[in-house]
């Protein structure tokens, strides 16, 4: 796991101290060495950076720029199978001087080209200078773990890990991009291709792209979806053999993500997800694996006590810490160096203190991410379902969309008085004027709807909704299920879930793995009967029946609780203090895309009646991050 930065400047203004800064200022991503390649040639001039973090063959053999015949590689990741792989390239003549799967990609890309990629299983970042016919290559992998980010104006191409290398250069135009703008305010993150800067995009997940030096040219092309996943039939199986044979790829997977030179511990909230995850792993296993959780002392936020049970079970080396207010507190300044690029989702708080606490006696940690939107875990996909049914059964629906649509919900009486009413009124209609299943799940999870945007922002853009007509490769035939698990693969879980991961775990030093995230487990469970996945609503079905093979029944089952924290309860006073300082008039108007007045509105609520807690945390986030890295 590393950091990855450089560019190809063809104004040949960039020098070599330019590219030390963009990769130093990743150095938490990779403390333990660094490296700088910077060439002069007649098209532009080109570098390449990268910062480690040791975890195979720790020795110099796995420095990095590393280098064989004309092509020379950075690269931020692992691929897993990288033995294999390496023995058949051996076959073909090869010989490694290391143990790291660096060379091994480098050398399978020498002898495959990019059809290498197809053979590699893991989580990746890649950039690949072809010397010889002046290219660099960019491939990120299927599910999106590692970040790849790009810039490129007035001849100045630049990439890397995360957005603050950026910063370093001095020819980096730091302009808004209103559409990455839109995407947070509308979803409290921003989706790929998209960043919060213009000419600055993020390389979608599943692609690669290739810089030709000579002539300019940038182009990206497609080499994996899980929509096509998606999109074969379905398997003609019984639910034992797809038992069997998804028992048979998590036990690979997780396998695969033991593999190191360094310690490996598991972060376990005792859900279905990491329980699986830690089970599959102890079992056969004489030495203790290391757990880690974090608790919390209000009670209806707090699983630490689940992931205590179950690491009693299993007979892990368990550590818990619970998180105090003073530790958020601690934090959340911290968040907009962390996330260099506004993200709300409040759940980064633990997940900082967690990969804090593992660091302390481990390099690498896995987690369980993609469970829910493998398996079929969200109570969002039955609600989803359920809403689609009943609103098809409405009679002459467009007709009430539009009387309810002319009625102002503060003159309703006795429901004006309910919390947020205006806003749920609002969500009732966005449902009735639904078309289709991704239109019921924009609605559902938007933070702010394009109406309340075009109130709060003095902006133009664009509609970049979750809708179909945005995902044309979505079949007709598929179940309204499969379309929105699809998608949440796609965005929640690629541009929330794991950015969270990758920005928490490497601010501490520490490489988190996925395990459900081994593309082979998608591509096998997406054609898989819906019933196994959520059968009479029982969510998570297949993996709960794996899980219990492991764990007793009676220990797993309880109340499904999200990675949420006690906002109101932690910050009380002192976020009232955050709002009002950085939510102040001046501050606001300085911005330039405020609608100052609404702002103000929704504050003074927040601050007299508590309402819009939401909206106004989206707003904060903005502005903590605005202030810091739009005033340098």
């Amino acid at each position: 796991m590393c950091g990855i930065a450089g560019f190809c400047d063809f104004s040949k203004k960039s020098n070599k101290q330019t590219l030390i800064n963009m990769t130093d200022v990743l150095h938490h991503r990779g403390p333990d060495d660094s490296g700088y390649s910077f060439y002069e040639n007649e098209f532009a001039n080109i570098g390449l950076g990268h910062r480690r973090l040791s975890i195979l063959d720790l020795s110099a053999h796995g420095h990095q720029p590393m280098e064989h015949a004309h092509l020379e590689i950075v690269f931020n990741g692992e691929v897993y199978n990288f033995a294999e792989i390496s023995k058949e390239l051996e076959s073909f003549g090869y010989i490694f001087e290391s143990h790291s799967d660096t060379e091994v990609i480098l050398k399978a890309y020498h002898r495959w080209g990019i059809k290498a990629v197809d053979k590699f299983i893991g989580m990746f970042a890649i950039v690949i200078y072809d010397k010889k016919n002046q290219k660099l290559i960019f491939i990120r992998d299927r599910a999106g773990v590692k970040p790849l980010n790009y810039y490129f104006k007035d001849g100045l191409f630049m990439f890397s890990s995360e957005l603050k290398s950026f910063h370093e250069h001095p020819d980096f135009e730091k302009n808004l991009s209103l559409d990455g703008v839109k995407l947070f305010f509308q979803y409290g993150y921003i989706r790929e291709p998209y960043t919060i800067f213009e000419h600055t995009h993020k390389l979608p997940a599943g692609h690669y792209a290739e810089l030709n030096i000579i002539n300019t040219k940038f182009e990206i092309y497609k080499y994996w979806d899980v929509i096509d996943s998606y999109n074969k039939p379905k398997l003609n199986i019984s639910f034992e053999e797809a038992k069997e044979e998804t028992q048979r790829l998590l036990k690979s997977a997780c396998e695969y993500r033991m593999v190191s030179d360094v310690p490996v511990g598991i972060f376990l909230s005792g859900g279905y997800d990491s329980s699986a995850v830690t089970a599959i792993l102890q079992k056969n296993r004489t030495e203790k694996l290391k757990t880690f959780s974090i608790g919390f002392h209000e009670e209806k936020y707090n699983e630490a006590h689940y992931a205590k049970k179950v690491a009693n079970h299993l007979g892990t080396d368990h550590t818990e810490y619970y998180c105090t207010q003073k530790d958020a507190q601690e934090i959340l300044p911290l968040l907009s160096e962390i996330w260099d690029e506004p993200f709300a989702d409040n759940s980064v708080i633990p997940t900082v203190l967690v990969s804090k606490l593992a660091k302390k006696d481990v390099k690498v940690s896995l987690s369980a991410d993609g469970g829910d939107e493998i398996f079929g875990g969200y109570d969002k996909y039955t609600k989803i379902i359920r809403y689609k049914n009943y609103l098809n059964k409405i009679p002459l629906k467009n007709n009430l969309n539009n009387i309810l649509s002319r009625i102002n919900p503060k003159y309703i009486p006795i429901l004006n008085k309910i919390n947020n009413f205006e806003v749920k009124y609002q969500k009732g209609i966005n449902l009735l004027n639904s078309n289709n299943e991704l239109d019921i799940l924009n609605t559902i999870v938007q933070f702010y709807n394009s109406n309340e945007i075009n109130k709060i922002l003095n902006i133009s853009h664009k509609d970049l909704s979750l809708s179909l007509k945005n995902y044309p490769n979505i079949l007709d035939k598929n179940e309204v299920l499969d379309k929105i698990m699809m998608i949440d693969y796609k965005t929640y879980q690629l541009d929330d879930i794991l950015v969270k991961v990758d920005r928490a775990t490497m601010n501490a030093g520490l490489e988190g793995r996925e395990p459900f995230l081994d593309h082979r487990i998608i591509e096998f469970v997406s054609t898989l009967p819906n019933n196994y996945k959520i059968k009479d609503g029982n969510k998570k079905y297949i993996l709960k029946a794996i899980t219990h093979d492991y764990i007793p029944k009676e220990i797993m089952e309880r109340p499904k609780m999200g990675f949420s924290i006690p906002l109101n309860e932690w910050f009380g006073d002192e976020l009232k203090t955050y709002v009002i300082d950085y939510l102040d008039n001046i501050k606001l108007e300085k911005v330039g895309i405020f609608n100052v007045k609404e702002v103000v509105k929704l504050k003074q609520e927040w601050l007299e009646k508590g309402f819009h807690s939401s909206k106004l945390w989206i707003i904060l986030i903005f502005m903590m991050w605005y202030t810091k890295w739009m005033n340098k």
